[in-house]
């Protein structure tokens, strides 16, 4: 376990370099220039002489040659100072964490409602194949897989206005605020992304049960006179859940990445949000900090992943 351990962290470094020199080349090819969208405004309604332009790339280096700004930027990194953001002159780590608690707040609900809807659906669907139950289960999971997730959004949102008057609030009420407005708020988007990602799940657990009932020792335990319950409790789902594991982690390491469709149509402001802001503004601290932020989670989540193997079947070894 040790070994293994120690050789995914080496795995690590690599990676995320390659993850950091990748972005760091794609934002500086795509148009645009910082320095003259900040002196014009966002409206572009700014006047701005050129010895002001010059000196405001200077400021901000990025005068620099790309390698030299690439080797400053990566040392900060490396002690912790994803450097300022240019359209706000605040740390990146502090958007970071002021973002991260609402994306991870939005991928925890979405996460308990996909795991509560589309786990037992998928059993249900196995264990009841070709019946009435089985046939539901499949719709609801193929439309939650065929339907886009902008669309149902919206949906949810119109239907909220024309139905009880509701629209996205203006002003975000934090947890440790205000809970109730706050899951008020979350609860939508939440029902809407574990709505979609309940539908992955389902379908991936009832083909992996349906797969396991077929097997030899699951006739040998009915055989023995097991009842039903037990052979699809302890025999059939544990042996099932595995791959679904790894759908489950690939997908909750996605909302952590920043559920950009939602959170800019409920007017959530997570990492999400803020990476889309950054972006059309040619924000490159910011960019490069929540990519390289958003790759070190997806490593790790896929490392806890892998870890969740062994206590689910022993049969896997880490080596």
């Amino acid at each position: 376990m040790h070994y293994y351990l120690a050789r995914r962290l080496v795995v690590l470094l690599p990676t995320v370099i390659g993850l950091s020199v990748a972005i760091f080349l794609l934002m500086r090819v795509m148009p645009g220039d910082v320095a003259r969208m900040i002196l014009v405004g966002p409206e572009g309604e700014g006047a701005y002489d050129e010895a002001a332009y010059q000196a405001l790339r200077t400021e901000l280096g990025l005068d620099k040659p790309l390698h030299v700004q690439y080797l400053d930027w990566s040392w900060r990194l490396v002690n912790l100072d994803a450097g300022r953001s240019l359209r706000y002159n605040r740390p990146v780590t502090e958007e970071i964490t002021s973002r991260f608690p609402v994306t991870l707040e939005l991928a925890i609900l979405a996460s308990v409602i996909a795991l509560i809807v589309g786990v037992p659906l998928g059993i249900l669907s196995a264990i009841r194949q070709n019946r009435l139950s089985d046939y539901v289960g499949r719709i609801v999971s193929i439309m939650g897989l065929t339907a886009p997730p902008f669309w149902i959004a919206t949906l949810v949102v119109l239907g909220l206005v024309l139905l009880t008057g509701w629209m996205p609030p203006v002003i975000f009420s934090r947890l440790t605020e205000d809970p109730g407005s706050n899951l008020s708020q979350m609860v939508w988007p939440a029902l809407v992304l574990g709505y979609n990602h309940a539908a992955l799940l389902s379908r991936m657990t009832r083909s992996c049960t349906l797969e396991v009932l077929r097997q030899e020792y699951i006739q040998t335990a009915r055989a023995k006179g097991l009842i039903e319950r037990i052979v699809i409790s302890r025999h059939a789902v544990r042996n099932a859940l595995i791959p679904v594991v790894t759908v489950f982690g690939f997908q909750f390491a996605h909302m952590l990445g920043g559920s950009v469709i939602q959170e800019t149509i409920f007017g959530i402001p997570g990492l999400g949000k803020g990476l889309v802001d950054a972006v059309s503004y040619r924000d490159y601290p910011i960019v490069q900090g929540f990519i390289v932020a958003f790759g070190a989670t997806l490593i790790v989540v896929n490392l806890l992943t892998d870890l969740v193997y062994g206590w689910l079947d022993p049969r896997v070894q880490l080596r």
